[in-house]
C-alpha cells in the first residue's frame, strides 16, 4: 500500500491506508461488516464493525462519484435495462438497473413503483449521468419502458425479445448476494447508498473477459488498484 495523506482524512484515527483498505474490501468482495473486521484483525488491526459500517457510509459513495465521474460516456452504446424486486420492511421495491452491453453498471435506482412514471425517472438519470443518448435500448416486455423512450429518447432503437437483456439480469445477482449477506436491506436510503456505490467499484475491477491472457489480466487489475489508490487520495474527508 502507499502512503496517504493525513489532511485527507483528518480526524480520524486511524490511517487512511486502513480505512480506503476497509472500504475496499466492503465493496469489493461479498463481505458482511464483521468479515471486514475479522480480516482486519487478522492483520493486528483492531477496528470494529460498525467503525467499517461508518467508513463504508462516509467514504464510499465518494469513492464512487468519483469514479462516475472519470466513466462519463465511455460506455458502450447499446443499454440494457431491467428491474428487480427488493423488500425492506415488508414493503416491495423495485431496483432499476442499466448496463452497458460490456456489463458495466451505468446506474441503479431503487423506486416503490414499476410504472412509466419510474421508468422516466431512470432515463433521466441515465442521460444526465451519461450526458449522451444510447444507439439502442434492450428491455423485458414490460410497456413502460416504451412509454417512457416515446418521450424522452424516440429516435433510440429499442428491442425487447426475450434473452436480450441477460447482462441487466445477471447484473443483479450480485446485489442478491449482499442482500442476504447483509440479511436484507435495513432502509430504502441504505439500499440506495450500497447500489450507488457498489456498482461504481464493481466496474473498476471488471475484468472477467474470456479473451484475456493472464499477463493482460494482471496489467489491468494492477491499473484498476492504482486507479483506486488515486481515488482515495483526491478524496477530501
Amino acid at each position: 500500500m502507499t502512503e496517504f495523506p493525513a489532511a485527507h482524512f483528518r480526524r480520524h484515527r486511524f490511517p487512511a491506508e486502513i480505512i480506503t483498505h476497509a472500504v475496499w474490501l466492503y465493496f469489493r468482495f461479498p463481505l458482511s461488516l464483521r468479515d471486514v473486521e475479522d480480516l482486519l484483525a487478522e492483520r493486528g488491526i483492531n477496528v470494529s464493525f460498525q467503525t467499517v459500517s461508518e467508513w463504508a457510509a462516509k467514504f464510499g459513495l465518494k469513492f464512487a462519484n468519483q469514479l462516475r465521474r472519470r466513466s462519463r460516456g465511455q460506455f458502450a452504446d447499446k443499454w440494457q435495462l431491467d428491474e428487480m424486486v427488493v423488500t425492506i420492511k415488508g414493503k416491495k421495491y423495485w431496483l432499476w438497473r442499466a448496463v452497458d452491453a460490456n456489463g458495466y453498471v451505468l446506474d441503479a435506482l431503487l423506486q416503490s413503483r414499476r410504472n412509466k412514471a419510474a421508468a422516466l425517472r431512470l432515463m433521466r438519470k441515465l442521460l444526465k449521468g451519461q450526458g449522451i443518448a444510447p444507439r439502442v435500448m434492450l428491455t423485458d416486455k414490460l410497456r413502460s419502458y416504451s412509454a417512457a423512450k416515446a418521450d424522452l429518447m424516440p429516435k433510440v432503437e429499442h428491442r425487447s425479445p426475450k434473452g436480450l437483456n441477460n447482462q441487466a439480469e445477471n447484473s443483479h445477482l450480485a446485489v442478491r448476494r449482499r442482500e442476504r449477506r447483509m440479511m436484507r436491506f435495513k432502509s430504502a436510503r441504505q439500499c440506495q447508498r450500497f447500489v450507488s456505490t457498489h456498482g461504481q467499484i464493481a466496474n473498476l475491477f471488471l475484468l472477467h473477459r474470456k479473451d484475456l491472457t493472464a499477463a493482460d489480466h494482471r496489467q489491468l487489475r494492477t491499473h484498476a488498484i492504482s486507479t483506486w489508490r488515486e481515488i482515495a487520495l483526491s478524496i477530501d474527508a
